[in-house]
């Protein structure tokens, strides 16, 4: 064996830096779930809900709001009846106080996300949203026609699906946008499910699809907006 192949060495590539960015992207995200569950609730008490000027806002809460409530209220009762358990045990029972504030705050800020996030319709476009973190901004010249048009699917489907993004309450959209060409969204998380997807419709639910369409209609050349009974 000569020299140069004696001193040949083949290593297999390290997982550790992949592994370092996944868990980097975790905490990161993490750490702007907590931020934006405290920015909704500064948003809620101050009335400061995200909508641009001359922008109108459509709300999406209303299939999720009673459901919401119970857990929020279910939590709260749980708080002093675990207290009363666990009071001999001063560690535990600080533990568990903590947890069970944090995950009720947590809760109401999902909650006033949703009410101070909503989807909006103004001079930029069309803002689809959903919780804390979905935000997806699409322009006028991307968009080539809105219409009110009611969609029902399997539970636990994928949310892109075929170039069709479906931005779901309990299963459910009832506005759809067909866009002019294929455009690249990023949506939160990680692939497959978040991550940069090229769509050509997007489908949401409104609980007032119709102020949707009314707001959208003024900025889309040759009344395009309908609505599909």
């Amino acid at each position: 064996m000569s020299g140069s192949e004696a001193g040949e060495r083949i290593t297999a590539p390290s997982n550790r830096s992949s592994i370092l960015a996944r868990t980097g992207g975790v905490l990161k995200r993490a750490l702007m779930l907590e931020l934006r569950v405290y920015e909704s609730l500064w948003r809620f008490l101050a009335r400061r809900p995200a909508i641009a000027p001359g922008a109108v806002g459509v709300g999406y809460h209303k299939p999720v709001l009673t459901v919401l409530w119970i857990f929020i209220v279910l939590s709260a009762v749980e708080i002093p009846i675990i207290d009363l358990i666990v009071h001999r045990w001063p560690p535990v029972r600080i533990a568990m106080l903590v947890l069970g504030v944090w995950g009720v705050t947590w809760m109401l800020g999902l909650l006033c996300a949703m009410l101070t996030r909503p989807h909006t319709v103004g001079l930029e476009g069309i803002r689809v949203r959903q919780g804390l973190e979905l935000d997806v901004a699409l322009g006028w010249d991307d968009i080539a026609s809105v219409a009110i048009t009611k969609h029902v699917d399997e539970p636990k489907s994928p949310r892109v699906a075929d170039g069709v993004l479906a931005v779901r309450q309990q299963d459910e959209t009832n506005l759809e946008l067909v866009l002019e060409r294929p455009t690249t969204v990023r949506l939160p998380g990680p692939a497959p499910r978040g991550g940069a997807h090229e769509v050509e419709v997007v489908r949401f639910w409104a609980d007032d699809p119709r102020a949707v369409l009314d707001a959208a209609r003024p900025f889309l050349v040759g009344e395009p907006a309908v609505r599909r009974d």
